[in-house]
């Protein structure tokens, strides 16, 4: 009789010493309906820079530097701001001027005094004691002061897949999925799915198109300066996704540094202008002559009023993000509104952010996104 005491008692410490060493291990486990699900407490993954690097899992304090759309991006996928303890001001000028603060009021406390005019302020950084930072991957330099400082940092591209609006998007919700394992579902695959028949969607319709719509793209506009986008920019990707002709796709310059004269405005003569939210200029702007000693009167698009501003959603909708299927719809209507006048944009952008977001968008704030306000005569920017 003792000795079997003896073995049941053994039996029973075994079984204790096992659970103190699952507990204590580098993973937690959950359980879900009678299933386990181990998350782990680190995740190895590869970033945009291609290097193989550990990471928290679930992070619980970052920082996202100078990839500016990927704070709404994370607000949004996580359904909360409250981990984002740093931000940049070009990130919080697109929170407060467009839905987002209005959906997550708590992004508007997040730390934006982290930058010495174009350079992060390491100190102020590692005083917020982030467990990721998010960077541009095309900023080497502040890839090796995050380094030095002994940050863990994870680069994110906007322009490794050559301006590609979705496929840029799909990438980084593939990236947050891995950084995030308890939150990551089938929705990297929903995304997906969404996103990409929205775009066969569109170029099955313009594919048999023999006169493309001429579109230029404005950048920033403003007395002193006109920059558009070249065959390397956004904008060129925009435009091939409609079916459209890039007025300016010959001009030698690469990103955001490709200014024009209104002399090259005149002999392109465009037929649709689309306005990004880089820039504070409106079309009424164009319409009426604004901007300088300009004169667009002679301008096709000024003449039909068919001068656009893009979208301003959960970010600026120039670059990818989250509205980048939304802004592909809207893109295609406004440059053939005959081919797509069958889209109602509002309550595809609602269903949109519902289904794949469990966001609930008011007609007020969609409104807001899509239309000019024209209680004051200002765009968003």
């Amino acid at each position: 009789m003792k000795k079997l005491i003896v073995i049941a008692l053994s039996g029973m410490m075994s079984v204790l010493l096992l659970a103190g060493c699952t507990n204590s291990s580098a993973s937690s486990t959950a359980t879900n309906q009678g299933t386990a699900t181990v998350i782990p407490t680190e995740v190895t993954i590869t970033d945009h820079q291609d290097r193989t690097i550990t990471v928290p899992a679930d992070p619980k304090k970052v920082a996202v530097l100078d990839i500016y759309p990927l704070a709404s991006m994370l607000t949004i996928y996580l359904d909360s701001s409250s981990s984002i303890v740093a931000m940049e001001p070009a990130s919080m000028s697109a929170a407060k001027n467009g839905v987002l603060s209005e959906l997550y009021p708590e992004i508007l406390n997040v730390n934006t005094n982290i930058m010495d005019g174009n350079d992060v302020n390491i100190e102020s950084l590692i005083a917020l004691n982030p467990d990721v930072v998010f960077y541009n991957a095309g900023n080497k330099a502040e890839q090796q002061k995050l380094e030095n400082a002994g940050l863990t940092a994870v680069a994110v591209s906007a322009t490794k897949w050559n301006y590609d609006c979705i496929k840029t998007y799909n990438e980084w919700m593939s990236l947050l999925n891995q950084i995030y394992p308890s939150h990551a579902s089938n929705r990297e695959d929903l995304v997906k799915q969404y996103a990409t028949k929205k775009y066969d969607e569109i170029q099955s319709k313009v594919s048999s198109i023999s006169t493309k719509q001429k579109v230029l793209f404005l950048y920033q506009y403003d007395a002193k300066t006109m920059i558009t986008s070249s065959s390397s920019f956004f904008g060129q990707w925009w435009c091939d996704a409609v079916g459209a002709e890039n007025v300016a796709h010959g001009v030698q310059a690469d990103n955001s540094n490709a200014q024009i004269t209104m002399e090259q405005v005149y002999a392109w003569n465009p037929d649709v202008i689309i306005i990004t939210n880089f820039t504070p200029t409106k079309p009424e702007d164009l319409y009426d002559n604004a901007i300088g000693s300009d004169d667009w009167s002679t301008i096709k698009a000024v003449q039909d009023k068919r001068v656009y501003k893009m979208p301003l959603g959960s970010y600026r909708t120039y670059t990818p993000g989250i509205d980048t299927p939304m802004t592909l719809e809207w893109l295609a209507q406004a440059v053939y509104p005959e081919i797509f006048k069958d889209y109602n944009i509002a309550s595809d952008v609602k269903d949109y952010y519902q289904t794949l977001f469990h966001v609930e968008l008011t007609d007020e704030q969609i409104k807001s996104m899509y239309t000019a306000n024209t209680a004051t005569g200002k765009f968003k920017n």
